[in-house]
């Protein structure tokens, strides 16, 4: 910053400071940018803007995906159990999209972003132990008080009964896929994303919704199999056997739409949205690049990321 100020007048002018006098000395700007992390001027900007784009109609709200970056830092590094005291930078690890084993030293940025515009409504920092499912129904419960969303698209990491109740909570529905790498079987007579099974042991077909009541039928009567029984033993109606189950059975197991149809995986593929968001984040705005160290000054770093004129011009 410091650099840039001395060499262009351009943009010293348009940061407000004077052409004929010197550009600012390192350390004075660095007292400006722990003032503004003591005010949390960066939050109230971040929050102001985000406001105003919701009254020009540039953030929908109804869709909106929750992802976490990690953000490295290189900060002293001290023992765990201070750094939990502290909340400042810890190790952090997790697993890519191949399945490989990832470590880093420093900080997760949780972002909740509208999947229509790819603009974040919802900012949060923490050290990098925290688990993702513990912050999800925070950022649920902020972004609910910004705009109205209907459904939230997270990835099987947020697999936890507590992130669809708070989904819940706030009159939206939690879009996740069953993680189902440490669950024993599915209960007796459903499949494993919560389809019911008629008596031959065949997945019934789901028939749509009313309410949070899910409609499923004979899937010989719907044409999906070739049941040797007919819909005689199950049915005496010509319409086949149909099965109501109440969402609220369970939470996690149950969702409408329900999962794997056509339109879940629609809602699903829009969590895509959050990644670019991270991606343009780390990618052109610097945000893994970081010169300041503790977590309130990384949360201010990130905020101001989040407002940069560039994030908003590259939708």
């Amino acid at each position: 910053m410091h650099h840039r100020l001395s060499t262009d007048l351009r943009f010293r002018y348009q940061c407000g400071l004077s052409l004929d006098r010197e550009a600012p000395s390192i350390s004075t700007l660095s007292r400006v940018f722990a003032e503004m992390t003591k005010k949390e001027l960066a939050k109230r900007l971040f929050e102001d803007l985000v406001e105003r784009c919701r009254q020009e109609g540039i953030l929908d709200g109804s869709h909106v995906a929750i992802d976490s970056t990690a953000i490295r830092a290189y900060e002293k590094k001290q023992p765990k159990r201070k750094s939990e005291q502290t909340g400042n930078a810890n190790w952090g690890a997790k697993l890519d999209s191949f399945g490989n084993k990832i470590t880093w030293f420093g900080y997760k940025l949780h972002l909740a972003v509208d999947t229509k515009s790819e603009l974040p409504l919802v900012l949060e920092v923490t050290p990098a132990h925290v688990n993702d499912g513990e912050r999800a129904p925070s950022l649920m419960e902020q972004a609910a008080s910004k705009a109205n969303p209907r459904f939230f698209m997270l990835d099987a990491g947020y697999d936890q009964l507590k992130v669809y109740e708070a989904a819940r909570n706030v009159k939206a529905q939690a879009i996740i896929p069953l993680n189902l790498r440490r669950e024993q079987e599915p209960p007796a007579g459903t499949t494993a994303n919560g389809t019911p099974c008629c008596s031959m042991g065949y997945a019934m077909t789901y028939w749509g919704a009313d309410g949070d009541m899910l409609k499923f039928r004979c899937p010989h009567a719907t044409g999906k199999v070739d049941c040797p029984l007919g819909m005689a033993a199950c049915s005496s109606s010509n319409y086949g056997m149909v099965v109501k189950v109440n969402v609220k059975e369970d939470l996690r197991r149950y969702c409408n739409p329900h999962r794997d149809t056509k339109r879940w995986k629609e809602l699903y593929d829009e969590r895509t949205s959050v990644e670019r968001c991270n991606s343009r984040l780390k990618s052109y705005l610097t945000a893994d690049a970081l010169h300041v160290r503790w977590i309130k000054k990384v949360t201010t770093h990130l905020y101001l990321k989040r407002h940069s004129p560039a994030c908003i011009c590259s939708r």
